[in-house]
């Protein structure tokens, strides 16, 4: 389910969303876990559009799969099924739909004539994605909000999944892809730093 935390998209966009589908799906026999199962499946349409050329239809199903990992949350919390297995089970489906999205956009931005360069960056953007959610698990829990505002936030799923739609709207794969591995790799330094401060004055 949602982090306590909202990302900046999560907060002014994708809880708008969000938020009144929880509520009407609350009505309904639809649990919270069968909504973080239904994100992880329309991460793998991304992948299938993004693998097949149809980067627009990509785009639209990364944000949508994005919107839907906030609903699990929400629900949850209407239906009291609030759990902390569910938390933990929706952070690891979060980490392969984020896979399929980032090596879908690879595929897609390699193109008919991939070129060497175009893996090394979607390597690159999905190590930094993989290692800058890994920071906040690893923290000590008294200290994760260190990596709530400020630049350390900058690579936050919402925003990291936000720039891929964009950059697949825009039709740029390559340059998405620079762009994640960027902010990922370099939120994963600050956060070292952070980290390294915070901990020896503990």
């Amino acid at each position: 389910m949602a982090n306590v935390y909202d990302g900046f998209v999560s907060r002014h966009l994708n809880r708008r969303i969000s938020r009144p589908a929880a509520r009407l799906l609350a009505r309904t026999p639809v649990s919270p876990n069968q909504v973080s199962f239904a994100s992880l499946g329309v991460a793998l349409g991304a992948f299938v559009a993004f693998v097949y050329g149809y980067h627009i239809a990509g785009a639209l199903l990364t944000q949508a799969s994005s919107v839907m990992d906030g609903i699990d949350g929400d629900l949850a919390r209407a239906k009291g099924m609030t759990s902390a297995f569910g938390g933990f089970m929706d952070s690891i489906l979060d980490r392969y739909a984020d896979a399929l999205v980032i090596l879908g956009m690879a595929i897609w931005a390699a193109g008919d004539d991939p070129v060497t360069g175009v893996w090394v960056v979607g390597f690159l953007a999905l190590a930094g994605t993989f290692v800058v959610t890994y920071t906040r698990a690893r923290v000590d829990e008294a200290t994760t909000a260190l990596f709530d505002r400020g630049l350390t936030s900058i690579a936050s799923r919402d925003i990291r999944l936000f720039v891929i739609m964009v950059g697949a709207l825009a039709g740029q794969g390559l340059i998405t892809l620079v762009v994640i591995a960027s902010l990922t790799n370099i939120a994963v330094l600050l956060r070292l730093i952070r980290a390294r401060s915070a901990l020896a004055a503990a």
